[in-house]
């Protein structure tokens, strides 16, 4: 959206949207990990949807189509893992980014107190996890956790509390 605003004062006006709409429940915007605040401030949020009925209700695919499009798939489960923690990880003690080195990327950074977690989806059509593999070297310390295809299968994801798999 931004690129096609050229406008003075529409990154603003974008901000102030995507605020009325994380207060109405409906999405969120997930800010860039970072231990500075400066790097932060720089960056596009990730949107996730807090329910996937949202995602699905305007589609004219059904589900059969949707895991046949290898993009559209991946998108749909990293929303869903997405908002199955932001719906269980409330409060101020729990926070939720996303991590981006370049082309390297990884789907969520759960922070719970001194203790932080890297959760990457997968939707069983990539075999590379080179956005974990960098983000391991950079933090080797850090818990990493993989959900999807060869991690935490998604139906043991979406029947447990979020929580449960960071303690």
């Amino acid at each position: 959206m931004l690129g096609q605003l050229s406008d003075a004062g529409n990154t603003v006006t974008l901000a102030n949207y995507l605020r009325l709409l994380e207060t109405a429940f409906l999405v969120i915007g997930l800010e860039l990990f970072s231990r500075g605040q400066a790097r932060k401030r720089g960056s596009s949020p990730t949107l996730i949807l807090w329910n996937n009925a949202l995602v699905n209700a305007l589609s004219s695919r059904g589900h059969a189509e949707a895991v046949q499009d290898a993009a559209l798939w991946g998108r749909l489960l990293e929303n869903a893992v997405g908002a199955h923690l932001l719906n269980g990880l409330t409060g101020p003690e729990w926070r939720i980014t996303y991590w981006r080195d370049g082309p390297a990327e990884v789907d969520f950074v759960v922070s719970h107190g001194t203790r932080d977690f890297a959760v990457e989806v997968r939707s069983g059509r990539h075999s590379r996890l080179s956005g974990l593999d960098s983000f391991r070297r950079r933090y080797p310390k850090w818990v990493t956790i993989l959900i999807g295809s060869d991690g935490i299968p998604l139906s043991e994801c979406f029947s447990r509390e979020p929580a449960a798999w960071f303690r």
